[in-house]
């Protein structure tokens, strides 16, 4: 399988590795390999994370208080990263 990432979530990654850089530096950079372990572990398996609704899963980060927000192509074999969400707020943000 093969993921792609849509610009709202380079835009979700982007913000948030700025505030995390800007709260100390280099904490930027160990979100970006807590999100690529992540992205690992969906590949592996990409249907065993919590199911949203009907198309969407969430991979949940161990360390930082964020999901992956991502629909699974079987036909196409891609997966899809819409929205990297952090988990404080409300689950229906991810849908905007």
């Amino acid at each position: 399988m093969t993921v792609i990432t849509l610009t709202t979530a380079e835009r979700d990654l982007e913000d948030a590795f700025d505030r995390y850089e800007a709260a100390r530096p280099g904490l930027g950079d160990e979100f970006l390999t807590e999100l690529r372990r992540a992205v690992d572990r969906i590949l592996t398996h990409p249907n065993a994370w919590q199911r949203m609704d009907a198309t969407y899963r969430r991979c949940r980060l161990h360390r930082f208080p964020y999901g992956v927000m991502y629909r699974v192509d079987e036909d196409a074999q891609l997966i899809v990263v819409t929205t990297v969400l952090h988990m404080h707020r409300k689950h229906e943000d991810w849908y905007r």
